[in-house]
């Protein structure tokens, strides 16, 4: 199994109005975040697909792939990294996220980001020092620090909440609305199994973090608890 039979795979599912919706959706133009991300036009289910299809592809091939012009490319090589790691034994995990880090520079946009790294560096830094997601979160990298974050929704899962409190603290002063979106998720995700460490934090900081992260972070909460962070009365 090859890079390039994986591509010719998905190129058969590829839709040029599809593609145009995604450059704009993606924000790929000139001084956005995605600046000059290509697209194929192609759905996630038939990218799931492929990625199950070539999960014993070795790794140095799909190195290749997480350096692709094209978005949907990059991505099936994501979900084909976490398909490994699901099925896959220590050694497996270990090489993977080996392969991740090492090409990460092809992870670069939220949905890449969101797809991939809490199942991969989740699993990975499960029973490890955590300190590599500290420096990505005091990095000047967009998706270092949301990888940073994110990855933290495996260990929010399993009732460990620490490390994700302090990168949210980490990144509350960040000025770009996909961190702020980033943690208020993770703040929400920690409230949904823990309202009271969740509204332990918002207490010390909600006054301050930007509106976006507040939204995100009280999103679930009953009406009357909400209007109540929303407009200062805590």
């Amino acid at each position: 199994m090859t890079h390039d039979q994986l591509i010719n795979e998905l190129k058969e599912h590829a839709d040029p109005e599809k593609a145009k919706h995604s450059t704009r959706f993606f924000k790929s133009g000139s001084g956005e975040y995605g600046e000059g991300d290509e697209f194929l036009g192609i759905k996630v289910p038939p990218q799931r697909k492929v990625a199950k299809k070539f999960r014993e592809m070795p790794l140095d091939e799909v190195a290749k792939l997480l350096h692709n012009k094209y978005h949907e490319v990059r991505l099936t090589a994501a979900y084909l990294l976490v398909y490994k790691v699901e099925k896959g034994d220590e050694q497996t995990l270990e090489a993977v996220t080996e392969c991740y880090l090492n090409n990460l520079s092809g992870i670069n946009n939220w949905d890449l980001v969101d797809s991939s790294c809490h199942q991969i560096l989740g699993r990975y830094f499960e029973d490890k020092e955590r300190d590599l997601l500290y420096d990505f979160a005091r990095s000047d990298d967009l998706w270092k620090k949301r990888i940073a974050m994110i990855t933290c929704y495996h260990f929010i899962r399993n009732q460990d909440f620490e490390d994700a409190l302090y990168i949210a603290e980490i990144l509350l002063d960040d000025d770009h609305d996909l961190i702020h979106k980033a943690v208020g998720w993770m703040l929400r995700e920690i409230g949904n199994r823990d309202l009271a460490t969740e509204e332990s934090f918002l207490k010390k900081h909600y006054q301050t973090m930007p509106r976006t992260m507040l939204r995100y972070a009280i999103e679930k909460f009953e009406e009357p608890l909400r209007l109540k962070y929303l407009h200062g009365d805590i």
